[in-house]
């Protein structure tokens, strides 16, 4: 029974150092992840004769993810779909238009950068790029959409409104190669207003 008794013992005092150094790491632990969703307000930049007095904007949604990597920088994928808002356009005489409603629609990814925190405020910046795809009606019944390769830049701030949610406001510049609108390239551009929860506390962020 003694030697039992000195057994444990051994066993506990070795493991001791192991569980001082996981119990605290346990606590404050998790992913440098972050999840999003916001309401996007875009300038599609898409122009149609036969909508000479349309502005452009239109509504939608985006979402995406964060994950951190070192010093401030990490990773963003991103995903929006604007679809909302548009007008409806009206055929000439004799004319028949194919195809839905204008929507753009883009999957990007890339690097995004966050400042350390002041005052509850954390400004980035961010550089991505992917594919987009948009959905027009048209006077030609094979060609209602088109896919584009594109790039975008933005950038603006997120707001500490609770422990690990933080409200984010940007504005964003896409320049889309592939698809042209007349004789320009197509350069949507607009703002969101969203928020992101953070699978971990701020304080192990940056």
């Amino acid at each position: 029974m003694r030697s039992k008794l000195v057994l444990a013992a051994l066993i506990f005092l070795l493991a001791s150092p192991v569980f001082a150094q996981v119990a605290p790491a346990a606590r404050i632990g998790g992913l440098p992840l972050g999840v999003g969703v916001g309401l996007t307000d875009f300038d599609t930049d898409y122009y149609k004769p036969n909508i000479p007095y349309w502005s452009g904007r239109m509504t939608g949604i985006s979402a995406w993810a964060d994950y951190s990597i070192l010093h401030g920088i990490g990773v963003e994928v991103e995903g929006t779909s604007i679809f909302a808002g548009n007008p409806k356009p009206v055929a000439r005489p004799g004319q028949v238009l194919y195809g839905s409603s204008l929507k753009e629609s883009t999957v990007q990814g890339g690097i995004i950068y966050k400042y350390r925190t002041v005052f509850k405020v954390r400004p980035f910046v961010k550089a991505l790029g992917g594919i987009g795809q948009i959905n027009f009606p048209s006077l030609n019944y094979f060609y209602t959409e088109e896919t584009s390769g594109l790039y975008s830049i933005g950038g603006g701030i997120e707001y500490r409104a609770w422990n690990t949610i933080f409200l984010r406001g940007e504005y964003q510049y896409e320049s889309w190669k592939g698809f042209r609108s007349g004789s320009q390239p197509l350069n949507p551009n607009g703002f969101t207003i969203g928020a992101t929860y953070y699978l971990r506390g701020v304080h192990r962020h940056y």
